[in-house]
């Protein structure tokens, strides 16, 4: 079997799957940093965490684009000017580590 992609799979317009981006999201104790990762699109992520220097490495072997951090407080609608709401969509995966369960 080939490890190839199908020719009869297309990519989206637009879509380019050598780029990579990386957004800091935030440090933990013992020196580890909270990323998101994504290839393609910057808006679909998936969250990491790393020592410093595996962050570093990694970083360098997919030569990402780093990109600026979001601001928490930001809640408002850049395209609109409107004052957006919380929504239960606005959650990341790291907020399991501050959030007691029941």
């Amino acid at each position: 079997m080939s490890s190839q992609h199908s020719p009869n799979v297309m990519a989206p317009a637009g879509f380019d799957i050598t780029r990579r981006f990386v957004r800091v999201t935030g440090a933990r104790s013992g020196g580890f940093v909270e990323f998101d990762f994504a290839v393609g699109e910057p808006e679909l992520a998936v969250e990491m965490i790393l020592t410093r220097e595996a962050f570093a490495e990694f970083c360098e072997r997919n030569a990402v684009e780093i990109l600026p951090p979001v601001a928490d407080v930001d809640s408002t609608d850049a395209s609109t000017g409107d004052s957006k709401e919380s929504s239960d969509w606005d959650w990341r995966l790291a907020d399991a580590t501050r959030t007691r369960f029941r």
